[in-house]
């Protein structure tokens, strides 16, 4: 098949003509990319990076479009690498695997990169790989500490790439349509928002085990500390596994947090700010929450979210959010009341990885660009470092700064092993 395509045969595969209000290009042209706008006619060559649970989906999509070639593979692990190279060439036999990163960001065909490795490698792949003239969709929380999501903000703007963080809940219409009551006041004042994370197992000190043969464990270990390896530290498993650990993740409040206080910033207009007050349970109330400058509060894993994920309760009226679209409000009349000409309406994608494609050509910013991902990750990190110290934390959203807690302040980084500085 040829891989050019008119444009009216591109409009039938549909997925990407509907990802957003934005008007999408035909296909894209490889070797234009890194030069800045792509010209027409050509796909996208990606690059997979860390191929383990999450990467499956993005696997099955990328390898399914018209407009875009899985042109290569990367993982520690050989036989995941190897696994996922088999089922890639069944599309595109030219398709390579590697065991090291940095080979796939030395390759000038490769455009774009889907990164999807644990927490703690995010940043420092994808300011590589933006430096390597790369675009990225980087998997969330888009870095596990502050002063990484400050850096990868940084480079993005130094080196004018496209940046999508996986917080695709942006992308879906409940969640989008509950965002916007509340932007426009149909609930009245916000007082409260619950979100519903969960909890995972305490992590437990594992005994040494041998390091698979296969396996680069020091490298995917990468800046933390070194650690005896246990097939428990390092499993792929979203009930626990490395998410379990401090040391590569925010565990429940960079798990399912990254989704719902993304959504609750969205919501509340705050995608370029953030709270100022995080408490750790049973400060001054059972739960763990935090608070911004108007007093809305956060509450995780409390309150009657009645089978949802989030509820915002205002005093004129509630709105209830999950996946599958489903959305519940009081009164019931405010789900479907449509937005007037001068009501707000946010960023519509109804896909999120073809709203990271259509950006790619445009160069406009996809719908959790860089500056947002770090905001509502800066949210989960700074919850984890008061679940953590076990006291409340006081936080300047401006200046990006904790205040009056010195000794708090020193969480916003972690020291990196020696071969793993950030790149900058």
């Amino acid at each position: 098949m040829s891989k050019r395509l008119s444009r009216r045969a591109f409009l039938r595969k549909g997925t990407v003509a509907a990802a957003s209000s934005l008007a999408f290009p035909m296909v894209l042209k490889a070797a234009t990319l890194a030069r800045g706008q792509p010209g027409p006619n050509s796909r996208i060559n990606i690059g997979l990076i860390g191929n383990g649970l999450i990467m499956g989906g993005h696997r099955a999509y990328y390898r399914g479009r018209e407009h875009t070639v899985v042109a290569a593979v990367c993982d520690v692990y050989q036989n995941r690498m190897e696994s996922a190279l088999q089922e890639c060439r069944q599309e595109n036999s030219a398709c390579d695997g590697y065991l090291d990163y940095e080979e796939v960001l030395e390759r000038s065909d490769i455009d774009a990169v889907v990164i999807a490795t644990p927490d703690h490698w995010h940043a420092a792949l994808a300011i590589a790989a933006m430096k390597a003239g790369k675009d990225v969709y980087v998997e969330k929380p888009m870095t596990l500490t502050i002063e990484e999501g400050k850096a990868v903000v940084e480079a993005q703007k130094r080196y004018g790439r496209i940046l999508q963080v996986g917080s695709q809940q942006r992308s879906e219409s409940a969640f989008r349509k509950a965002a916007e009551i509340v932007r426009n006041g149909w609930i009245g004042q916000v007082r409260e928002v619950y979100c519903g994370l969960g909890e995972f197992p305490a992590a437990s000190v594992y005994p040494e085990q041998p390091i698979p043969e296969g396996f680069n464990y020091d490298k995917w270990l990468g800046p933390t500390p070194w650690e005896p390896y246990n097939e428990n530290r390092v499993a792929s498993d979203y009930g626990g596994g490395w998410r379990n650990f401090w040391e590569y993740g925010s565990r429940k409040n960079g798990d399912w947090g990254a989704h719902h206080y993304d959504i609750t910033q969205w919501a509340l207009d705050r995608d370029d700010s953030g709270p100022v007050f995080f408490a750790p349970k049973n400060y001054d109330q059972e739960y763990q929450y935090y608070e911004y400058d108007d007093g809305i509060r956060v509450i995780r894993d409390w309150g009657d979210r009645k089978g949802h994920m989030i509820r915002f309760v205002g005093d004129e009226g509630e709105v209830l959010v999950s996946r599958q679209n489903r959305l519940d409000t009081t009164p019931v009349s405010l789900a479907g009341k449509p937005l007037s000409p001068d009501s707000i309406r946010l960023y519509k994608s109804t896909d999120h990885r073809a709203n990271w494609i259509e950006s790619i050509y445009t160069r406009k910013d996809p719908i959790c660009p860089a500056s947002v991902g770090h905001r509502s990750a800066t949210i989960c990190q700074l919850a984890g470092i008061s679940e953590r110290i076990n006291r409340p934390i006081k936080w300047d959203p401006i200046a990006q700064q904790i205040v009056d807690d010195p000794k708090a302040a020193l969480w916003q980084d972690r020291p990196r092993r020696d071969g793993y500085q950030l790149p900058v």
